[in-house]
């Protein structure tokens, strides 16, 4: 199965290039050759657009891969901090991306 994956995050993220290494490496492991499409959201008004709740955000199918994510409602460019079974994280867990492409 073909799965629309996106990696959003904002200009000076910290989190991104770990975010985009986590992705590549579940992406090669469950689903080789899947593109990501890279969304920059460092603009205010394309942040607002896409619903963007933080930097970094993984959307598979147009989900995001926290299982308990609630859309904020404040789509300001910042970063994101995830609630992981080790505590608040900048990357979400390896296992909700890995759900996501094999729901």
């Amino acid at each position: 199965m073909r799965h629309e994956v996106e990696l959003l995050w904002f200009s000076g993220c910290a989190n991104h290039p770990a975010a985009q290494r986590l992705l590549e490496a579940v992406i090669a492991e469950v689903t080789p050759g899947t593109p990501i499409r890279q969304v920059d959201a460092s603009d205010p008004a394309v942040a607002e657009r896409l619903r963007f709740p933080g930097s970094p955000t993984i959307r598979v199918d147009g989900r995001d891969v926290d299982p308990t994510y609630k859309d904020p409602g404040d789509y300001t460019p910042r970063c994101r901090l995830y609630r992981t079974g080790a505590g608040l994280r900048g990357l979400p867990e390896r296992g909700w991306i890995v759900e996501a492409l094999t729901r």
